[in-house]
C-alpha cells in the first residue's frame, strides 16, 4: 500500500505540484531566454541590418485588443485575453487548462542602437508584428580604403 495520498482528483494535483516547482525555480526571468513558463505572449525576436524585429503570438484576439508601447529602451505589450469558455456552462469542470486567459503584460529589453523615433506595429493572423529601427550610426557601413 502506497503512503501517498492524491484525493479524488489527479490533475489538481500535477497542477499544485507544478505550482510549487514554480515557485521554487520561479521568479521573475533575467532575459527573455529564461522566460517564466506560461509567458503570454510568446515572443520570436530577430534582427537584420536595419531593424530589430518581435513577433508576438496572441492568437484569437484583436488589434485593438493590443497595447504597445516603447519608453526607455522597454517594448510593452499588454492587454486582455478574454477566455474561450462559455461563462454561463456552470456544469464543465475543466480539469486540464493550457489556454491562458486575463490580462497580460509582456516587457522586452531593447538593444541599444533601437531607435523609439521609429517603430511600427501590425497584426496578421494571430501575431503581432514589432518593427523598430535601428539608429543610422549602428547600422553597417562600407568604409573605402585609400
Amino acid at each position: 500500500m502506497s503512503d501517498l495520498y492524491f484525493g479524488s482528483d489527479l490533475f489538481s494535483e500535477f497542477n499544485r505540484l507544478q505550482r510549487q516547482i514554480d515557485e521554487l525555480f520561479g521568479g521573475f526571468p533575467s532575459s527573455i531566454r529564461s522566460v517564466r513558463r506560461g509567458a503570454f505572449p510568446q515572443v520570436n525576436l530577430g534582427v537584420t541590418d536595419d531593424t530589430i524585429e518581435i513577433v508576438a503570438f496572441a492568437p484569437g484576439m484583436k488589434p485593438d485588443e493590443l497595447d504597445v508601447s516603447i519608453d526607455k529602451g522597454l517594448l510593452t505589450i499588454s492587454g486582455e485575453r478574454k477566455s474561450a469558455t462559455p461563462d454561463g456552462d456552470s456544469d464543465r469542470k475543466v480539469y486540464a487548462g493550457e489556454r491562458f486567459a486575463g490580462t497580460f503584460r509582456r516587457l522586452i529589453e531593447l538593444p541599444q542602437n533601437a531607435n523609439p523615433d521609429k517603430v511600427q506595429a501590425r497584426y496578421v493572423d494571430g501575431c503581432l508584428c514589432v518593427t523598430v529601427s535601428k539608429h543610422e550610426s549602428s547600422k553597417p557601413r562600407s568604409i573605402t580604403v585609400q
